[in-house]
This record gives C-alpha cells, structure tokens and sequence, in this order.
C-alpha cells in the first residue's frame, strides 16, 4: 500500500463540515483518490454535535474574542440535575430541513437516507408577553387553512384576510399572481402584507415567522418564497408537519453520513489532523498542490478544497445560547393534528421589541428558539434542549437570556422549568459560496438560517465539477450498494 506521500490525490478535502462531507458523499462513487482531513477530532465542522465534556473543550478554544467562525464562548452550570457528558450530544447550529429541501432529494437519489432517522419538526409558536391582566403565552401560528379555521384567537374578519394571503402563496408564482407582488419584489413584506391583505400587526408577525428571517426584514420576494415553501412542505411526509429534522445532532449526522460514504468509496480519513501549509508546485506540465499535514505528512494533489478564514461583508454575526432544561415541556411538543407523529422539536418566535434587557432596552431583532426534546438523542429522558440564536449585538447575550427565562416562564406548569447548564457564543455565518483559484477551491462559511438553504448544494454540486465530476445527468444519483429494496418511501418517524 502506497503511504500518503506517494499516493498522487485527485483532491485533498479540508473540514468535514456539511459542505465537505456532501462533497465526499457525490465523489464517493467517482473512483477519485480523497484525502479528507479535519483538525478536529469530531465530524462536522461548524455543524458538528458535542458532548457535554466535548462542549467544555470547545468553548475553552473559542472562548476569546477572534476565533472564527466561533468566538466568546462560555458555558455556566446552573443546577444539579445533568447526566452523564456523553448523554448529551448538542449541535453547534441546528437548522431545519423543509421537506421541500432539494437536500431531502438528494439524500434519497444518493439512498444516503437510509442511514439517517428523520423526525417530525412540529408547531411554530408567537411568544406574548405577558399583559396587564394576562400571563405571558406562546400563541401556536395556524399555517394550514384547517389551523385558520379550528384557531380561536383571531377574529373572524382577520380570519379571512389571513385565509386570502394563504390562498394567494400557494401559486404566488403564476403570472396573473406575479402582477400583484412583482412591482414590489424588494419592499419590506411587512408592509407588502399590511398594504394587500389588510393583516394587523400579530398576523404580520406569525407569517414573517413562518420565514425564519434572523432580521425580520425579509423582502416581499424572498418571504414569499420561503411562506410557499412551507406551506407546500407541509404534509409531504405525513400530516401535521412541514419539516424534518435528523436524530443524533441534525446536520452533524448528515455531514457524517456524507463522511462514511466517502470511507466507503475509498476516501481515507484523518481526524485531528489540519493543514499547516499549502503551497502551489509545476510537475510535469501540470500544476499541483503540496498540501503540509499537521502532523508533518507532506502530500501531493491535483486540487485542495478548504474552508474560508475570512469574514466576509455578506457575513452575519449571530449571538446564540444553548440551554439545558431540566423538563420535556410537553405543551410545545404535542400532536396537534391526528394521525401525527410526536414532533421532535418546535420553533418558539420573540418578535421585534417583545424582549428587553434589564435595563429595559428592547430587541432589535426577532430571537428564535428551537425546543429539542430526547427524542432528537440529544438529551436524555425527562429533559429538553432550547437553541437560541438572534443577530448579534451589544445587547444580544442580555436578551436571549431574557429571552430563555421568558420562555420557561410561559411554560404551563406548577413550577417553571430550570436551566441545569448554558453555553453562549458567537458565530460568523456566510453564504456557503464556492470560490476557486487555479486548482485551489474555498467553500464561504454557511447561512445563517433555521431552516437549510438549499443555495448551499449548488456550491457542493460546483466544488464536484471543480473536481473534476462531469456526470451532471447522474449528479448524486446512486444505487444501493448492498441491493436495499426500495419500495418504500417513508422515512419519517
């Protein structure tokens, strides 16, 4: 067997974020040599999942103000109550999967689906603060013309207006709809729905929710896109749900599926080792590169495909807080349409000014929070893990904290939940472009958003094609290599 230095690469693969590893996953019947390398001792780059104690060690590296894409770690223990490290295993930036995603596609053309267990994201939620006579409530948003109907909180005529816009996003896309919404394509959709659909400010709020905006100021042609894409994913793979989430950390598990499918195909793998080097060589009339290992390995290939270092000016930074919570906090994670499966996980929205500082400055921005029960294998029984994330500001850690507390506090309960453990950190998010040079290729960090953008598989498709992957029509479409019957389509439990 040839050693790393003799073996002459077709492409040297650094980072196995989701990215790479969908890299690794379209190469994997190419019959390429790959060498995929990360500095980490774990799959997933930015995307990966982590044990408590693989937390701890995380957050003492990017604990300083410049590391990238992470930075100003820090993690509290609250209360007794945790289990053991490797109980846990909590993704760093946990996004949805719409079941409209051309990922879900790709994972089923590739068959790389059958490794992966997919559960049931279930309501979106409005956070209400609590009013004179009223306690704090999170208002479920109806998304479904049966939700408008059966909702009893939204007056009649509002009722109609809503049910108009719902029946207007399903073929927005049509011409005769087209004449309505494309004169004001980049205006504010706030306003867009204000101005056609008479919506108030509450239903203004629960359709740009349903956009997972980190701004809130999502145009009227992207929301639209994004509200349609919603509303055309729920039910694809069962009633009462119109995302996806995979068991075990989420992306990390797809990113790791990506990696074994790549060992499969004869990839060899090296965990804990970076690349200290790079350095671009003449041989033989063509131009290679000369790839120094970390571990003082020096090898030779025709391409490299690496992650960004950079910030770059489409880059958003976003404040996230992860928190472990001593309660299932079952009223979020209910079936709410019969014939369900229980949802994994939930989407809780703070709008625009709902949340304030202790000194009474209010958020500037919307604050997510997704609710992950055991069920997604990232926590033990009897708990949950809340994910929170808004765009970064002064202010920003003062606020996802209120806005946690705020969250258990409206919890319906005798006592309200604790938090046992709290990681807060910066993250640099991108556009998960693909950028080359000569035979060198750099993927940008990736977005920012809650539910995957399906821009980032153009970029893995175009990083294939750099490669040198040139069978477009069988692009990620695979055979099972182990002849698995495929006569069965569901895959959501």
């Amino acid at each position: 067997m040839e050693s790393l230095s003799d073996t002459q690469w077709d492409v040297v693969i650094s980072g196995t974020g989701l990215q790479q590893s969908l890299l690794a996953l379209a190469l994997s019947r190419s019959g390429k040599n790959v060498l995929h390398v990360d500095p980490n001792e774990y799959y997933g780059g930015a995307e990966a999942a982590l044990s408590l104690q693989e937390a701890d060690d995380w957050a003492a590296r990017h604990s300083g103000p410049d590391a990238t894409p992470f930075a100003g770690a820090q993690i509290t223990k609250e209360s007794e109550g945790l289990a053991a490290s490797r109980s846990y295993n909590i993704p760093l930036a946990p996004q949805l999967i719409l079941a409209q995603s051309e990922l879900v596609n790709q994972l089923v053309s590739s068959k790389a689906f059958r490794q992966i267990e997919f559960l049931a994201v279930g309501s979106f939620f409005i956070y209400q603060a609590a009013g004179a006579s009223s306690e704090p409530t999170l208002s479920r948003i109806p998304s479904t013309r049966e939700d408008v109907f059966s909702n009893t909180t939204i007056p009649a005529r509002a009722k109609r207006s809503l049910m108009k816009f719902l029946k207007f996003v399903l073929d927005y896309d049509t011409e005769s709809q087209a004449e309505l919404w494309k004169p004001s394509e980049s205006e504010p959709l706030a306003e867009f729905l204000e101005r056609e659909f008479k919506l108030d400010g509450d239903l203004q709020s629960y359709v740009v929710t349903l956009t997972l905006s980190a701004d809130g100021k999502i145009s009227v042609g992207d929301g639209l896109a994004a509200i349609h894409r919603h509303l055309t994913s729920m039910g694809m793979f069962g009633a009462g749900f119109a995302a996806v989430y995979p068991k075990w950390g989420g992306l990390s598990e797809v990113a790791q599926v990506g990696c074994r499918a790549g060992a499969v195909g004869g990839a060899v793998y090296m965990l804990g080792t970076g690349i200290s080097e790079v350095q671009r060589m003449d041989s033989d009339g063509e131009t290679n590169v000369q790839v120094s290992l970390a571990n003082g390995v020096v090898v030779k290939s025709k391409t490299l495909v690496q992650s960004t270092k950079e910030t770059s000016t489409d880059s958003v930074l976003l404040s996230r807080l992860i928190a472990v919570v001593n309660s299932p906090v079952p009223s979020v994670l209910q079936v709410v349409v019969e014939g369900a499966p229980t949802p994994c996980a939930a989407v809780v929205a703070f709008p625009v000014g709902s949340i304030s500082t202790d000194d009474g400055t209010a958020s500037g921005f919307p604050i997510y929070a997704l609710v992950h029960s055991s069920d997604t294998g990232e926590c033990p029984a009897g708990q949950c893990i809340v994910y929170l994330s808004t765009v970064s500001s002064s202010t920003s850690k003062s606020l996802l904290s209120n806005a946690l507390s705020s969250f258990l506090n409206a919890i319906p309960t005798s006592e309200p939940p604790e938090c046992l453990w709290r990681m807060h950190y910066e993250q640099v998010t991108g556009t998960g472009s693909f950028a080359s040079e000569d035979n060198i290729g750099t993927f940008d960090w990736i977005t920012s958003d809650l539910a995957l953008n399906d821009s980032i598989l153009q970029y893995v498709k175009k990083a294939w094609q750099f490669v040198g992957g040139a069978d477009e029509e069988n692009y990620m479409q695979f055979e099972d290599r182990e002849g698995v019957n495929d006569d069965d389509d569901a895959f959501v439990n």
